[in-house]
């Protein structure tokens, strides 16, 4: 009994312990946690001292920035675009504009109802309204009478999902008859282009229901604008163009108000930060400039009583000058629409519809003047067309005005030597056709081969440089590699790549990819590969200006909108040499001596550039082919035509670059040819020194 009794007393004393040392931990528990809990009201009583206190005012300041509500005024103006000599060729002018911006929670019936009144207010175009709108109309106007045009069993089938809700409004348009729309007056019909102006496009999207309102117009709008929810009376600006159509497709394009940004340009703009109901560059100058032209609007801070605070004022965009000479690009223009319309005229032009002029510095590499024009002949009239984007995205086989480069490959390759004398004879492979200058050439050096454009002289320096060994009618095997060395030279003159004009949209040209012999051969004629009318300018200017490879451009300099227009320079436009010629200079002087003798009488350049002008150049003629009858099949010869020049050859101020591709074509009198090549050479360089002399 008494163990049992210790054993109890034991088993109590032990299980008191226990709960003691618990009882202990869960007060040392409860202090920690009373010890944190204080801390942590105390840090919070100091925190919202801290900010209530002693930071109240720098919290209130944030507290308003981040609710503020802040917008950007109306569209400002675009930069001017100057010609070189200061005169406008792109403007400003201001225009009256009502528009309208749906407010969230505008219902349909509000909408009809200040289409309305918009319609009271302001003469419209109702023959801008097409049938569809007027039904489309009808039916949100007649919303009851609409429900009646779909039977019941098609309300059916839209329940049970076998048609759509766009095949019942389908069904509605079609079923509204012309009985339904002659309740319509001149007033609903107005009313009706109106109510789909405002819901046309992006429904958060400003829309412009009318611009060159009269006063009266904008007048009575502004009298009423309170009861116009989403309508605003502005003023806006348009571009205008005081020399019309002239150089016009590179002046490049805005978009509209209504468009904002073309979604093909959606990510470009986007990524810059625009909005997506901003006017914007979309083609040439005005897309390649667009961080320029662009004005900055103005900034305001709406405020809880309505007020505006302006923050910062709106500005125009910077004016530009181009290194365009807008008198000459007329004269140019003029010229190639006189020159095309003569030799459409002519016998074997049936294919001939286009041609090209580059006017350059080539010392510095600015375009004085470029254009590229198309004429379309239906029966007895022509149509012409601005084409002078093909100037940098149109290439053409250009024939023998490359082989200036291709001496270079010689002498630098040690393929031809200096003063060395030829004969020009014809090649012949085993296995394919002569390959021959266009007439005999006798024996003849580097200088009179670039004179008279011997094709055979050029076909034995390529045998050279591919090194290859040439038996009369037997198979020649040359180094692939030559092509390489070719292209690479030619490359350097601006050939085959591109010449980093700053225009978008520039094309390379075509690469052959064959390594035949014949086709070295034809490469360094000419004949292979193709270049754009620009590519041929840098080429020129390249000999001109003593080997340097300059960059084209048009953009002269950047001038601050002022009062006082091109009085605060920001920039200007330096020549950007991309890269020298890898070449001897009295090598590239040997080549300029070849292109004074191609002008002077007996060269094929004789008669293109006056010679008291003191020119250097060079001509190419070159076989195209074309589809003359669009079954998909190649099946025309046609000669296309090349020349580029530079003068006075001593000092040169100026390069010519005339293409014209297919000119013409070898008809039933192949003697009859057109010489529009020369003829447009001719009036231009005359043109240009009649202004600059």
């Amino acid at each position: 009994m008494k163990k049992t009794y210790r054993k109890k007393v034991s088993k109590r004393y032990n299980k008191y312990k226990q709960d003691q040392t618990i009882k202990e931990k869960i007060e040392k528990r409860y202090k920690v946690l009373i010890t944190i809990i204080c801390v942590i009201l105390s840090f919070l009583m100091c925190t919202l001292f801290y900010i209530q206190i002693i930071k109240n005012s720098f919290y209130k300041e944030r507290v308003a920035f981040l609710t503020q509500n802040i917008v950007y005024g109306n569209s400002v103006p675009r930069g001017r675009i100057y010609d070189r000599n200061g005169k406008v060729l792109v403007d400003n002018v201001a225009v009256k504009v009502i528009s309208y911006k749906k407010n969230s929670g505008i219902s349909t019936s509000e909408e009809i109802n200040m289409a309305y009144k918009i319609a009271s207010l302001i003469e419209m175009n109702t023959n801008l309204l097409n049938n569809s709108d007027l039904k489309k109309f009808w039916i949100v106007n007649n919303a009851d009478l609409a429900k009646i045009k779909i039977t019941s069993e098609e309300w059916r089938l839209l329940e049970e999902r076998k048609i759509t809700q766009k095949e019942i409004e389908k069904l509605k348009l079609e079923r509204i008859t012309e009985e339904d729309l002659k309740q319509y007056t001149e007033i609903d019909q107005e009313a009706a282009l109106v109510y789909t102006l405002m819901n046309k496009g992006y429904s958060y999207s400003e829309k412009e229901i009318k611009k060159n309102v009269t006063d009266v117009e904008y007048a009575l709008v502004a009298e009423n604008i309170e009861d116009l929810p989403g309508f605003s009376t502005k003023l806006d600006w348009d571009r205008i163009y005081p020399y019309g159509s002239t150089f016009r497709s590179i002046l490049g394009n805005v978009s509209t108000r209504e468009s904002g940004i073309p979604y093909e340009l959606k990510n470009h703009y986007l990524a810059l930060g625009y909005s997506l109901n901003d006017r914007v560059g979309t083609s040439y100058l005005e897309y390649q400039y667009e961080h320029l032209l662009k004005g900055e609007k103005a900034l305001y801070k709406i405020s809880n009583i309505g007020d505006n605070i302006l923050l910062e004022e709106g500005k125009r965009g910077n004016d530009i000058v181009l290194t365009i000479d807008i008198d000459l690009q007329i004269e140019v223009e003029k010229i190639l629409e006189q020159e095309l319309v003569k030799a459409k005229k002519e016998a074997n032009t049936e294919y001939y519809n286009k041609s090209f002029v580059v006017i350059t510095n080539p010392k510095t590499g600015e375009i004085l003047a470029m254009s590229g024009k198309q004429i379309i002949q239906s029966g007895e009239s022509y149509k012409m067309y601005d084409y002078t984007p093909g100037v940098l995205t149109s290439s053409v086989v250009a024939g023998s005005i490359v082989k200036g480069a291709s001496q270079i490959v010689g002498y630098n390759t040690g393929a031809l030597e200096i003063g060395e004398v030829r004969s020009d004879d014809c090649i012949k492979i085993a296995a394919t056709p002569l390959k021959c200058s266009w007439k005999y050439l006798d024996n003849i050096d580097d200088i009179e081969a670039l004179k008279y454009s011997s094709n055979t002289y050029q076909f034995n320096t390529a045998i050279n440089v591919g090194k290859g060994v040439y038996r009369y009618d037997k198979p020649l095997i040359l180094d692939q590699e030559a092509f390489s060395i070719y292209r690479n030279t030619f490359a350097e003159f601006g050939l085959g790549v591109k010449t980093g004009i700053d225009l978008p949209n520039e094309s390379l040209g075509y690469m052959g990819t064959s390594t035949l012999s014949g086709h070295l051969f034809d490469f360094s004629i000419g004949q292979y590969d193709t270049y754009t009318p620009i590519q041929l300018a840098q080429y020129i200017n390249t000999i001109a200006n003593g080997g340097m490879r300059l960059s084209p451009y048009l953009l002269k300099a950047v001038y601050e909108p002022t009062s006082d227009p091109l009085t605060n320079l920001i920039t200007e436009t330096k020549p950007n040499i991309l890269n020298e010629l890898n070449t001897n200079i009295e090598y590239l002087n040997r080549v300029k001596l070849g292109f004074q003798a191609v002008m002077e009488k007996g060269g094929t350049g004789s008669g293109y550039i006056n010679l008291e002008y003191k020119p250097a150049g060079k001509t190419g003629t070159s076989q195209s082919f074309i589809d003359s009858d669009g079954d998909g099949k190649v099946d025309k010869e046609t000669i296309s035509a090349t020349f580029a020049a530079y003068a006075p050859y001593d000092n040169p101020i100026v390069s010519f670059t005339v293409v014209s591709p297919d000119i013409y074509h070898y008809g039933n009198n192949s003697s009859l040819r057109t010489n529009v090549n020369m003829r447009i050479s001719k009036e231009v360089s005359k043109k240009f020194f009649e202004i600059y002399q």
